[in-house]
C-alpha cells in the first residue's frame, strides 16, 4: 500500500502559529516602552562610554567646514555674496579680501572680522551682515537595524532619538538595546552604547549629535531567525494536516 502525503497552510494556520510561539515565550511581542513621568535622565554614563556625550544644546554655534554663509554689507553690493561655502581647511573667500579664515568663529565674530578687514581695505563704516544660510556640515550616518538606512542633514541641537527618527525608526529585527555611536576625538574614533527603550522611557540620556556621528542600530539575532522560520513554514508544511 502506498501513501501520499500532502502538506498545506493557510494564513490562518500561519497566525495559529505565531501565536503558539508567543504564548510559549518564543516570540516578543514589540510594544512602546511605558515612560517614567518625571525629570529625565541627562547624565552620560561612564560604564556606557558615554563621556563626552551631553544633554545640553550649545548657546554658541561656531561655523564649520561645509557650512553656507551669506555676507551683505549695506550699499556694497560688490562686496556682498549670497551664499558662500567655508572650505575644508576653514576659509571662505570674499570679494575684495580674498580667502580669509572662518570655522571656528561665531557668524557675529566673523561679522565684526570682516567690518574690521573692510575697514583697513579703506572701506569707509562698512555695515555687515553675516547669516548662516545651510548648516551643511551636519550630516550624520544612520545604518544597522533601521527602516531607511542613509545619511541625513540634521539641525544644531537635534538628538540621538531625532536621527533614528529620521531613518523611520528601528526596524522589526533591531535590537532596540544595542545602539553605538561612533564619534571622532582628537585621540581617534570613540565608541559610546545607548539603548534606544530607556531613552523612549527618559531613564538614559538622549545626547547631541555632533556632525559626523555614525549611529549603528543592533540586529536581533532571534528576529532573524524568526523571520526565516516563517518563510519556511510553506516548504515544511508546519501544523499542516496530513491526507493520505
Amino acid at each position: 500500500m502506498e501513501f501520499g502525503v500532502t502538506f498545506e497552510i493557510s494564513q490562518g494556520r500561519v497566525l495559529a502559529c505565531i501565536a503558539l510561539f508567543a504564548a510559549t515565550g518564543l516570540v516578543g511581542c514589540a510594544s512602546s516602552p511605558e515612560p517614567v513621568i518625571g525629570a529625565s535622565v541627562i547624565e552620560p554614563r561612564t560604564d556606557l562610554g558615554q563621556t563626552g556625550y551631553s544633554f545640553a544644546r550649545s548657546t554658541l554655534y561656531q561655523l564649520r567646514p561645509s557650512d553656507k554663509i551669506s555676507v551683505t554689507v549695506f550699499r556694497e553690493p560688490d562686496f556682498s555674496m549670497e551664499s558662500v561655502q567655508i572650505g575644508v581647511e576653514g576659509h571662505v573667500s570674499l570679494p575684495f579680501l580674498g580667502s580669509i579664515p572662518a570655522a571656528g568663529m561665531s557668524a557675529e565674530q566673523f561679522e565684526r572680522d570682516v567690518t574690521q578687514r573692510l575697514s583697513a581695505a579703506g572701506v569707509k563704516s562698512p555695515m555687515v551682515s553675516v547669516n548662516i544660510s545651510e548648516y551643511a556640515s551636519h550630516l550624520v550616518t544612520v545604518e544597522g537595524s533601521v527602516e531607511k538606512p542613509g545619511v541625513y542633514p540634521f539641525q544644531p541641537g537635534a538628538r540621538l532619538s531625532s536621527a533614528l527618527a529620521m531613518a523611520s525608526g528601528p526596524s522589526r529585527t533591531a535590537d532596540t538595546q544595542q545602539v553605538a555611536v561612533f564619534r571622532e576625538h582628537s585621540t581617534g574614533i570613540m565608541v559610546a552604547k545607548f539603548d534606544y527603550q530607556q531613552m523612549a522611557r527618559g531613564t538614559m540620556l538622549d545626547p547631541i549629535l555632533e556632525p559626523g556621528d555614525r549611529i549603528v542600530m543592533g540586529t536581533d539575532g532571534l528576529s532573524v531567525f524568526w523571520q526565516d522560520f516563517l518563510r519556511a513554514i510553506p516548504a515544511f508544511g508546519i501544523f499542516s494536516p496530513a491526507v493520505l
